[in-house]
């Protein structure tokens, strides 16, 4: 025997090595396969997307912002909430709320920030634009459309007097003054004479334009037009999202939300990028207030409380927290369930509790979770280098016996 060739494995030792390799094998891929049935058929669909050219995924998209544009038109029987519901109102109910959840998932889902008092942006929005076109208003008054970048604006700004005080704190104690600073704001409401507590503001704004009736075109009994313009808004907001999600921004949410102390020890400024998520969602959320106000007509202080807040923050777990698309899904379906099913509308918070319940437990990460891709893309690596060397392993032992 040589010195150099180490000791030669006796025959029987051998067998029972190839035969424990091969079960190895055998389990390796048995555990891939059932970790590739347990994704379901989001996860399933999910894969193909990415798969596809990049060509024939804008293809898909464009059908599918059609198919979405052509609704209120369409109203199909199996969609529709008629009669209990108007359905032009009905989906711009479910655009606006899904444009809250888009904004709330760039502090929840990207940043790993609990924002339970996101209900206080959307009524800052809301206000803004009520107290500048309502004839109720001791204030200016300027054009309806102006109102929106300029809800924006201020909700930014209440966002970063937010941020900068209370980002220092983490989990539940942010989650806890977030929580307050809604309260907050719908207390100011009531106790502010200019706010006007419930008796709140009438004929709010609304874009100009006629139809040839006469009538408005964006009457608040006529939401296809509203639906159309908050669909509009919610795509290029989804465009932007997503050119952030990809920036040097987005990456530095991520790590920050997966371990902000690593993150910072990697030289990534913290505090800064939690401050740009609060001011960013905040002021997504400004603009859906403003949206809302305009349609609704009327604001006053009751339709700003916390269960609405915790309804936002549902729409986004139920989507998929940090998935802008999972985002939109969650909110038009928190939105829809109560107007599809007047019926038991008085139930809807039992009923998404309950649906909470079961996607913590099933799926815990929503109905269309965020791809971690470069995690994804690791493991599948390591997957081919531990099976390339079993591979070896086997053959050699194989060889030598």
């Amino acid at each position: 025997m040589s010195t150099t060739d180490g000791p030669t494995p006796l025959p029987g030792a051998a067998a029972s090595q190839v035969k424990a390799n091969r079960q190895s094998r055998r389990d390796v891929v048995g555990a891939s396969a059932d970790a590739r049935g347990k994704k379901g058929p989001f996860g399933r669909w999910g894969e193909k997307w990415q798969a596809m050219p990049r060509q024939k995924q804008w293809l898909y998209l464009i059908v599918i912002v059609l198919v979405a544009y052509a609704l209120p038109v369409l109203n199909p029987p199996i969609l529709s909430t008629e009669p209990g519901n108007d359905f032009p109102l009905a989906l711009f109910s479910m655009a606006v709320y899904a444009l809250v959840a888009v904004g709330l998932n760039i502090v929840i889902g990207y940043a790993g920030l609990l924002d339970l008092g996101y209900i206080a942006f959307f009524a800052v929005g809301s206000y803004t634009a009520a107290m500048l076109t309502s004839p109720d208003s001791p204030f200016v008054k300027i054009p309806y459309l102006w109102t929106i970048p300029l809800a924006i604006v201020v909700a930014m700004c209440v966002g970063v007097v937010l941020g900068v005080p209370s980002l220092r704190l983490r989990g539940d104690y942010l989650a806890i003054v977030t929580l307050g600073f809604g309260e907050i704001i719908r207390i100011l409401a009531t106790l502010v004479p200019a706010m006007k507590g419930q008796v709140g503001f009438q004929n709010v704004g609304r874009p100009p334009g006629e139809g040839a009736d006469g009538i408005p075109l964006f009457a608040n009994s006529n939401g296809t037009p509203w639906y159309w313009l908050t669909l509009t808004i919610l795509i290029i907001v989804l465009f932007l999202a997503g050119n952030l999600e990809r920036s040097r921004v987005g990456r530095s949410w991520i790590a920050i939300r997966e371990d902000e102390d690593a993150a910072e020890t990697m030289g990534v400024p913290t505090f800064k990028y939690k401050v740009w998520a609060f001011a960013l969602g905040a002021g997504v959320g400004g603009m859906s207030g403003a949206l809302f106000a305009g349609q609704v007509g009327f604001v006053n202080n009751q339709k700003f409380d916390v269960v609405t807040s915790i309804l936002f923050v549902a729409a986004v777990v139920l989507g998929g927290v940090g998935n802008k698309v999972g985002a939109v899904f969650g909110g038009a379906l928190v939105a829809y369930i109560p107007l599809r099913f007047t019926a038991i509308a008085e139930y809807k918070y039992l009923i998404f509790g309950l649906a909470l319940m079961l996607i913590m437990i099933y799926r815990s990460k929503g109905l269309l979770p965020a791809r971690q891709r470069l995690l994804a893309y690791g493991q599948q690596a390591y997957a081919r280098v531990r099976g390339a060397k079993s591979k070896t392993s086997v053959a050699s032992i194989e060889k030598e016996a």
